[in-house]
């Protein structure tokens, strides 16, 4: 599956040289707008389209029939290009998985979190997720999708001279991660030198600023309010969308889980437009 990695990277870096951050190259993670879209789902969905955003990663319908909340999307020219998906789902039903992000069009399944006792995230833990990643990523290979886990922090901890994390990649066969630049340096890990340290396993990315001076926890919890705008934060946000963009991510995603998503995002995407990538 490497491979495919390598093939991403080469055709991307040939048509990315001094341009522009496009809001087609960076979409919007859709639990951004979860309040939003409990009352309003098409009104939500005509927000991100008046961004100026086209690619989404989701899942949901939020109680639409399936065919009607995809009629919603291609009216307003929005692509499911990843869609999230349970531990227990990847564990027990990969085949429904399957089903469910090709009948979004997606090309990525995206895993958030693996279950564990309160805080305490162990090796055992990491193994058994390894196990259920591996073999959920070889049935989505053979439909032509692309299994991606998503850290959260508590996987930065310790093991073995290095941490669960690099336990979790070095053992990656049949899965690849989307890297959550908040939620790594919020366990204690540095975004950039992951990028740097994992080139060919990073195949999504999540572009989340931390408030200024918040320290982090490998828990893998925080206040959702610590969201702020890109370029705001204590991430380095311009550096690693300029590492991206060389390494070959296919899509980065805004996620933006504060109460002030509405007025944020508008900023986030000016900060992105604003600079070049060489």
């Amino acid at each position: 599956m490497k491979r495919i990695k390598k093939i991403i990277t080469l055709s991307l870096m040939a048509g990315l040289c001094l341009q522009n951050i496009q809001a087609q190259e960076v979409g919007l993670q859709f639990y951004s707008l979860r309040n939003q879209f409990k009352t309003d789902v098409e009104g939500t969905l005509k927000t991100i389209h008046d961004w100026g955003i086209s690619k989404v990663e989701g899942g949901d319908t939020y109680g639409l029939p399936l065919e009607d909340f995809k009629k919603l999307l291609e009216k307003y020219d929005l692509e499911v290009v990843s869609v999230g998906a349970s531990f227990e789902e990847l564990a027990n039903d990969p085949e429904g998985v399957s089903e469910k992000a090709k009948a979004f069009g997606a090309k990525y399944v995206m895993c958030a979190w693996i279950p564990h006792d309160g805080d305490d995230f162990t090796i055992e833990d990491t193994k058994k997720a390894v196990e259920v990643f591996n073999r959920a990523g070889e049935v989505l290979y053979k439909q032509n999708l692309t299994l991606a886990y998503h850290p959260h922090g508590y996987e930065f901890r310790p093991y073995e001279g290095g941490t669960l994390f690099d336990y979790m990649a070095e053992n990656a066969e049949e899965f690849y991660f989307e890297l959550d630049v908040y939620w790594a340096q919020h366990g204690g890990a540095d975004p950039l030198a992951l990028l740097d340290k994992y080139t060919d396993q990073f195949v999504l990315l999540h572009l989340k600023d931390m408030e200024i001076g918040l320290k982090g926890n490998d828990t893998g919890h925080e206040d959702v309010e610590t969201n702020v705008v890109l370029g705001k934060g204590q991430i380095p946000i311009y550096d690693i969308v300029v590492k991206a963009k060389e390494v070959g991510i296919e899509y980065m995603f805004i996620e933006d889980e504060s109460s002030r998503v509405l007025q944020q995002v508008p900023q986030s995407l000016a900060f992105l437009r604003s600079f070049k990538t060489e």
